[in-house]
Parts: structure tokens; C-alpha cells; sequence
């Protein structure tokens, strides 16, 4: 190989279209879980979290 031809892959980052997809598939999953967390938790019925044990039967 001569030292002017070109390579057909210069050197330096490859482009893979799986490693964008997966990279914004966990980029989008830890902005999305924290809110469904958030939600998901914040919607239990509080009266029964402040209801003593032994009042459970009423």
C-alpha cells in the first residue's frame, strides 16, 4: 500500500447506528424512570399509610 492512498476506514471513531440507537434508548430510559417512579409513588393512598396497625380490620 502506498503511503498517499486512502483507507476505505480513516482511523478515529466508526459510526455504528446500533450504538446510537441503544446509546438513545438509555439516554431517554434514565430520563423517563425517575419520572414514572415518581409518579408510581406518589399516588399511594396516604390514609393508609398513616393508619395505625392495629386499626387495619375497620
Amino acid at each position: 500500500m502506498e503511503s498517499g492512498s486512502r483507507t476505505e476506514n480513516p482511523p478515529g471513531r466508526t459510526y455504528s447506528r446500533f450504538a446510537d440507537v441503544i446509546g438513545t434508548f438509555i439516554a431517554l430510559l434514565t430520563l423517563i424512570m425517575p419520572i414514572v417512579a415518581i409518579a408510581h409513588f406518589s399516588s399511594v393512598d396516604s390514609s393508609v399509610l398513616l393508619s395505625p396497625p392495629g386499626n387495619l380490620d375497620k
